[in-house]
């Protein structure tokens, strides 16, 4: 059970007064699922998801058709999932299959306004959605709002660097102050910058794969596919090469595995789990 304040289990008891009832001040989502039933479980996800992001815009009761047979019934369901729409006591609209996402918004989107979203937030879940393009724009109407915002600044250098402008990127991390380039973020900034300059000499990742073949202590090809790895953000498998590269020949490049792990460190972040386990397994190499 979700412990989000706008989700809620749906009974025999509480029907009436929770939803039928409530759904005259904010909407109510029926979800009549089951345990047994597939579709169910990869629909409550994107319900639970949608009912955070719409903050109270409307809620979820959940009911199980299983315990609540006599609900279920009184309901009209005749297959699973079914999930209902119920607004000024109306069943307004509904489905009974696990549609996708966007189906479901425009589900919601016809009776339910979406709260305003935060325009960073924004900006970093579209991003995260692969709209770099997007991101940017957002990103660059508040910089142009509000200059002093180093926050907003990084992030736009990160996309730069991200969309082959590395030396707009680059630009931005020497503007700063120096003690703002102590900060994770900015260090993130260095360590991204430096990875896709890299980039640019990497032999393609099936040759690398292939000397490892031949030889898998060859430090060469354990250091440049660690670093295509960096690059598709593959970091825990980067890491395990680092490390196997530690094993192999430690003072390779002058300790570039070392190096390059301890910028990996920074750029994930010490909440990270990848980073906590490696960091221990450098640690021990090293000691």
């Amino acid at each position: 059970m979700s412990s989000s304040p706008h989700i809620f289990e749906a009974t025999m008891d509480n029907f009436q007064q929770e939803v039928m009832e409530a759904s005259s001040t904010v909407p109510v989502l029926v979800d009549v699922w089951a345990e047994w039933c597939a579709p169910c479980k990869q629909l409550m996800p994107l319900l639970e998801k949608l009912v955070d992001e719409y903050q109270g815009a409307f809620r979820l009761a959940k009911v199980n058709a299983d315990e609540q047979e006599q609900l279920t019934g009184s309901l009209g369901v005749r297959s699973l999932p079914t999930v209902i729409l119920v607004k000024d006591g109306q069943a307004v609209d509904g489905f009974n299959s696990a549609l996708p996402e966007s189906e479901i918004r425009k589900v919601l989107e016809k009776y339910i306004e979406l709260p305003e979203e935060d325009p960073y937030e924004k900006a970093h879940r579209i991003w995260n959605e692969g709209d770099i393009n997007g991101a940017m724009d957002i990103l660059s109407d508040m910089n142009q709002k509000d200059p002093e915002n180093l926050t907003v600044l990084i992030d736009l250098a990160q996309l730069k660097a991200e969309t082959g402008d590395l030396e707009t990127a680059e630009q931005v991390f020497e503007s700063l102050p120096p003690e703002e380039k102590l900060q994770r973020q900015a260090k993130q900034l260095a360590a991204r910058i430096k990875f896709l300059k890299q980039s640019a000499e990497l032999p393609p990742v099936k040759d690398l794969e292939m000397a490892l073949e031949q030889d898998p202590k060859d430090p060469n090809a354990l250091h440049l596919l660690a670093l295509h790895n960096v690059l598709q953000d593959k970091n825990a498998e980067a890491m395990e090469l680092l490390i196997q590269l530690m094993q192999v020949d430690s003072k390779y490049k002058d300790e570039v595995a070392k190096t390059t792990l301890v910028e990996l460190f920074e750029k994930l972040g010490n909440s990270n789990p990848d980073v906590r386990a490696y960091r221990r397994r450098l640690y021990t190499l090293m000691h």
